[in-house]
């Protein structure tokens, strides 16, 4: 990848990786499947036990990575127990602050970052929607929207949990909730609209829906603008057959003004990914010169 190329990667790694799905302990492992894509900025998902012992494991991961810098959320009592992190690479980057929101049940971590040599910050976030409260969904998501508040230009990679609104893009098989199996997925999945039950497409209409949305959504960006189809390719579950079709549930979103700047999206479900996780891995590839463009012009 040439050096003008910012990589941001995203991915629920099932409990951090501790043991293949598959049941063979063999390489590659997850950091090892990741570092082939060469990421500058990683939002990770589920980093579960990564606190433990200093840290040790969230920094193994940073440095296998090409020795970014890592931050994560607290394991809490009580509540989840898988957190959220961002990575970044700083030869490129300079840390400006990092903070958690403490939402219900998983918090959102959020690091701000400033390009070297620019005066702009960029804000990062990683978040992992609740899986079984469509009503807490809608709360963090709209957490979410106030990074952007004041003109921030924001990136967010994330496990939503949930659905895109613009259903009539997904290439996604649509679900039929009458044939679902999974009776309880069903109830965290589901929604009352006009006395029907539906898909949870709240959180997609608050981050990215609207006349002038919050926030643009890469992958819906690079298959209806860039005319990249494959950018919608379902993200999970890559295991469970009993919740229905694949679905997108893994997204990763910028403010609009980067937009412009975004030149691929890519979805990895295949190879040795779903051995270690029921998520693909989401990758952005943004026009360098265009993201400092951007940040450049809002300074």
């Amino acid at each position: 990848m040439t050096s003008n190329v910012l990589v941001v990667a995203s991915w629920n790694i099932q409990k951090n990786g501790k043991t293949p799905l598959d049941g063979q302990d063999h390489s590659p492992s997850p950091t090892e499947i990741l570092a082939q894509y060469k990421p500058h900025i990683v939002h990770r998902q589920e980093l579960s036990g990564a606190g433990a012992d200093g840290k040790r494991a969230l920094y193994a991961e940073a440095h296998a990575l090409g020795g970014l810098i890592p931050f994560m959320g607290d394991e809490i009592e009580g509540r989840s127990k898988n957190p959220t992190g961002v990575m970044v690479d700083p030869r490129l980057f300079d840390i400006v602050a990092h903070t958690t929101d403490d939402l219900p049940w998983k918090q959102i971590c959020r690091v701000q970052v400033r390009r070297k040599g620019s005066r702009r910050t960029l804000h990062l976030a990683s978040a992992h929607l609740t899986h079984f409260d469509p009503d807490l969904r809608a709360t963090e998501a709209r957490r979410l929207t106030t990074y952007a508040d004041h003109g921030n230009t924001v990136l967010i990679g994330m496990d939503a949990n949930s659905y895109p609104h613009r259903t009539a893009d997904e290439i996604s098989d649509p679900i039929d909730w009458d044939m679902v199996e999974d009776r309880v997925h069903f109830q965290h999945r589901t929604i009352e609209r006009d006395g029907r039950r539906v898909s949870d497409t709240g959180p997609s209409e608050i981050l990215t829906g609207g006349a002038r949305p919050v926030y643009t959504d890469a992958a819906h960006h690079a298959a209806t603008v860039l005319g990249h189809r494959q950018a919608l390719t379902p993200t999970s579950s890559l295991h469970r057959t009993d919740q229905g079709p694949l679905r997108r549930i893994d997204w990763q979103l910028s403010t609009p003004d980067l937009a412009s700047a975004l030149i691929d999206f890519e979805v990895i479900a295949t190879g040795d990914v779903p051995r270690w996780s029921d998520h693909a891995i989401t990758i952005s590839r943004y026009d360098l010169d265009g993201v400092d463009s951007q940040l450049d012009r809002a300074a």
